[in-house]
């Protein structure tokens, strides 16, 4: 069987514009009266559609990295505490943008009021320990005959 004939284009050359349609400026389905959206050539109503804003994802996303941090730093309670609040914060505003449909992420500010909240009760819990604990829980006695070991070198004569 041959091969199909080659046009005088070339082989798999595509005209100027889209199949079925002619090319640009040339009269289309929108230069015709009674077409929907009909304005008449070059009128307002004509070309594309204006694209859609862009989501405005940021306060989520911050809400959720500081309560990311918030919690696994609660070591330093004060910091854990702050970036908690801040959290917390972020991630209302974000949940209203997303309620109001200016943002896309309402789970990931969720996420970060939730792991926010969890960094300022770790913070608070264990500031309550440090707070509560008696002074002289974290010295150790090196003259204490209870059998335990010491971390101190005692050299007797």
């Amino acid at each position: 069987m041959p091969p199909p004939p080659v046009g005088p284009e070339g082989p798999g050359q595509v005209p100027y514009g889209y199949p079925g349609y002619p090319a640009a400026g040339g009269p289309g389905p929108q230069g015709y009266p009674g077409y929907p959206g009909y304005q008449g050539q070059g009128g307002p109503g004509y070309g594309w559609a204006a694209m859609p804003m862009t989501p405005a994802n940021g306060m989520g996303v911050t809400s959720l990295v500081l309560g990311i941090i918030a919690a696994a730093v609660f070591c330093l309670w004060p910091l854990a505490i702050v970036l908690g609040i801040l959290a917390i914060i972020f991630g209302a505003i974000g949940r209203a943008r997303a309620k109001r449909g200016e943002a896309t992420n309402p789970g990931q500010a969720l996420a970060g009021i939730i792991c926010g909240v969890a960094g300022i009760v770790l913070g608070v819990a264990l500031m309550v320990v440090l707070v509560v604990m008696p002074d002289d829980a974290f010295e150790e006695d090196g003259a204490s005959d209870d059998g335990s070991y010491s971390a101190t070198l005692v050299v007797e004569p």
